[in-house]
């Protein structure tokens, strides 16, 4: 008799807690910040969390398993993108007077949400990437250079897709480079942060699972989603 496939406790709730993260950063990204001559959205304080998941399970349960958590987010957040845009586009009550701010946040405009998608995809499939070669070619070793590394690139393509896309027009182009250059370098100071909480996980999750996958022989083909 042929075992059952046993279900990861921890892969669910990191599952979890990764359609949360992006969800909240949706809303979030409607408050503007500054910090000195800085300017930044609220999502940073949630977004990087993401990144560090997507180092996390990629690291312990392997590509396959990544692609579907990056797949999965997607298709929640969608949903989330989607039924907020209908509730705003139908009528409130009359009665109701936070019509202004329920469109502020919720009313998200075509342009910026199809950016946020496209740059997400590209964004977490390349950190994945980037984590599953390093860890082959490094036998295993340096987990910490291998997150920082691809946070870096997978940040990087995010910014350079999403930018350009959602803000091209709207912000003068000679400062789409400084504005891009700082959203990676913050949120990778973020991954450095929390490396030392991250490192604890990862070890605490290969021993709680018993696993520790090398992406050996893999199809990187994103869309392969049902190939775990």
């Amino acid at each position: 008799m042929e075992e059952k496939k046993r279900v990861s406790v921890l892969f669910m709730l990191f599952g979890t807690l990764f359609c949360v993260c992006l969800i909240t950063a949706n809303v979030l990204e409607t408050k503007q910040l500054s910090f000195g001559p800085v300017n930044l959205t609220a999502g940073i304080i949630v977004f990087p969390v993401s990144y560090i998941i997507n180092d996390v399970v990629c690291e312990v349960w392997g590509y396959s398993r990544t692609r579907m958590l990056i797949w999965m987010g997607f298709a929640m957040n969608f949903f989330f993108v989607i039924m907020g845009a209908i509730a705003d586009w139908i009528p409130g009550a009359a009665y109701w007077d936070g019509d202004a701010g329920f469109h502020q946040i919720f009313g998200l405009a075509p342009r910026i949400a199809l950016a946020s998608f496209i740059a997400f995809i590209c964004g977490s499939f390349t950190n994945a990437y980037v984590m599953s070669r390093m860890k082959l070619s490094s036998g295993g070793k340096n987990f910490s250079a291998r997150a920082i590394l691809s946070t870096v690139f997978g940040e990087g393509v995010d910014s350079i897709i999403f930018f350009p896309l959602a803000l091209g027009g709207v912000i003068p182009w000679e400062e789409m480079p400084s504005l891009m250059i700082s959203q990676v370098t913050l949120k990778t100071l973020y991954e450095i942060l929390v490396l030392p909480v991250t490192i604890r996980v990862v070890a605490f999750t290969k021993k709680r699972d018993n696993e520790d996958v090398y992406d050996n022989d893999i199809n990187y083909n994103i869309f392969n989603i049902l190939k775990l």
